[in-house]
């Protein structure tokens, strides 16, 4: 038996893995591959679909435990620095959707 992948799965892994990945290119180069093996634009769409799931997951999991580490580490000190007041006139940039200055 051979262990060698067929073309069209080794593209489908590789795009996969750039988008999930956040590689610049987001594998666009493997679509024409794609396509020109047959693979149809549903099987390509649920593998793009689950790569962005894998690599949005990711980033919130990321992003939680940053969250937590700042939260153990930086707690007083963020208190602090967000009671600081900000002057309405003069802003330099708009605020965070929660409303708070980023100057």
């Amino acid at each position: 038996m051979s262990t060698d992948l067929h073309p069209s799965i080794v593209a489908l892994v590789s795009l996969a893995a750039n988008i999930a990945a956040n590689h610049p290119g987001q594998g666009l180069c493997q679509i024409e591959r794609l396509k020109g093996y047959g693979v149809s634009r549903e099987q390509i769409d649920t593998v793009i679909e689950i790569a962005r799931h894998i690599r949005d997951e990711t980033a919130q999991n990321l992003d939680a435990k940053f969250d937590a580490a700042y939260a153990r580490h930086f707690s007083q000190a963020a208190d602090r620095i967000a009671a600081i007041a900000v002057a309405e006139s003069g802003a330099c940039c708009t605020p965070t959707p929660s409303g708070k200055s980023c100057c």
